[in-house]
């Protein structure tokens, strides 16, 4: 029996940049969030908090609307940048970022909502900027939770599928995906082939989840 592996290896190279994407994104929305003064972050928190509460579709579709030729943003970027968005592998990143964004800003916002502010005002006083804060001592003492992101927002990626589907559609070699490539073995009837690639997919979301809780321990142990 052949396995096309193909899906499975798109999948990993999404989650890869996906993670690294959200990772520098990030820590400064989290630390906006966590520290800014306006009236505003509110607003903004509850934007980054959506994907939580709403169906992937309903994100997948808006995206497909808005980045579609036939609209202005999506005509602009393929006319003037030479950018297509929609159904093209682009488009399964961007609709990522924004479907796991609440997974890697959320456990770093709480992580510094809740870090001493004494140590913070102790920075300041011998003269570090608050880049410098964040970097050299904010950061290096919230490990568990910068971690906490990655692997949350790692393996979110891995089973997206709704979001997917919508913006990717399901090209082969360019936007189908794992989750994809299952539901198309399911709807052919081929359970045997699903049921394979849905295994790998168990298999390799318990070594990530498994690693993560074991360097988690071992990262709070030494802070």
């Amino acid at each position: 029996m052949f396995y096309d592996l193909q899906p499975l290896w798109l999948t990993f190279q999404l989650a890869l940049i996906v993670t690294i994407i959200l990772f520098v994104l990030g820590i400064p929305l989290a630390y906006w969030i966590s520290f800014s003064k306006s009236r505003f972050k509110y607003i903004v928190e509850t934007l980054v908090s959506m994907p939580l509460v709403l169906p992937p579709t309903v994100i997948g579709f808006y995206l497909l609307v808005a980045f579609s030729p036939q609209h202005f943003l999506g005509h602009f970027l393929e006319t003037f940048l030479g950018v297509r968005v929609v159904f093209s592998f682009t488009g399964l990143v961007i609709g990522s970022v924004l479907f796991s964004l609440p997974f890697m800003v959320n456990p770093i916002k709480a992580a510094m909502q809740n870090f001493s502010y004494a140590l913070m005002e102790a920075s300041y006083c011998l003269g570090k900027s608050p880049s410098q804060t964040l970097h050299r001592v904010i950061l290096p003492n919230i490990k568990p939770a910068l971690l906490t992101g990655i692997v949350m927002a790692f393996a979110h990626t891995i089973g997206e599928f709704g979001v997917v589907l919508m913006i990717g559609g399901n090209i082969p070699g360019e936007t189908r995906v794992a989750s994809i490539a299952i539901y198309n073995e399911v709807e052919a009837l081929n359970y045997d082939t699903a049921g394979v690639y849905a295994l790998m997919l168990v298999v390799i979301s318990f070594c990530i989840l498994l690693a993560f809780y074991y360097l988690n321990r071992k990262t709070v142990k030494v802070f």
